[in-house]
């Protein structure tokens, strides 16, 4: 079985694929860099225009349109469906819950200040341990939850503050 792709073109349209569906494709590169690409029949003229490999981001420009395009591979794909997807708006206030778990230990409390990327919070779920991270630099407002507690998926567990 092959390993799934999905694109997600404007934020809106999303399409399936597989890698042997892309090998199948009948693509020329060009010398410009650009490409030519039959699919039933009907030409298409391509040429990526920005990429951003870190995020799988591209603009592409396909017979002189362009498009956003964000591409998820297997691995993408599963945690999407495990609900473990990290965001990346750093502006949120609360922390909540990626999944539902046991709350193993907290390591802040009410009035802290911390920094982006320090731990916070340790939640276990399917017998492994996840460290919560700061999405940004603030201050502790509330912690919702102790150790031992049991949370649901996007449960809140600590509010912040901007610092």
């Amino acid at each position: 079985m092959s390993k799934p792709f999905k694109a997600k073109v404007n934020n809106y349209d999303n399409f399936d694929f597989t890698a042997e569906q892309i090998e199948e494709l009948d693509a020329v590169v060009k010398s410009d860099g650009s490409f030519h690409v039959l699919e039933k029949e009907t030409s298409f003229q391509a040429r990526i225009l920005e990429q951003n490999f870190n995020d799988k981001t591209y603009v592409v420009e396909v017979n002189g349109n362009s498009y956003e395009v964000k591409i998820s591979n297997s691995l993408d794909i599963l945690i999407g469906e495990l609900g473990l997807e990290v965001s990346s708006v750093k502006k949120e206030n609360d922390i909540k819950a990626p999944m539902p778990g046991l709350i193993v230990s907290v390591n802040v409390e009410v009035g802290q200040e911390v920094k982006e990327g320090e731990g916070i919070l340790v939640l276990e779920a399917m017998k492994m341990e996840n460290t919560l991270l700061a999405p940004r630099d603030g201050v502790v407002k509330s912690v919702l939850v102790e150790t031992s507690a049991k949370v649901e998926k996007n449960a809140v567990l600590i509010e912040m503050e901007p610092s």
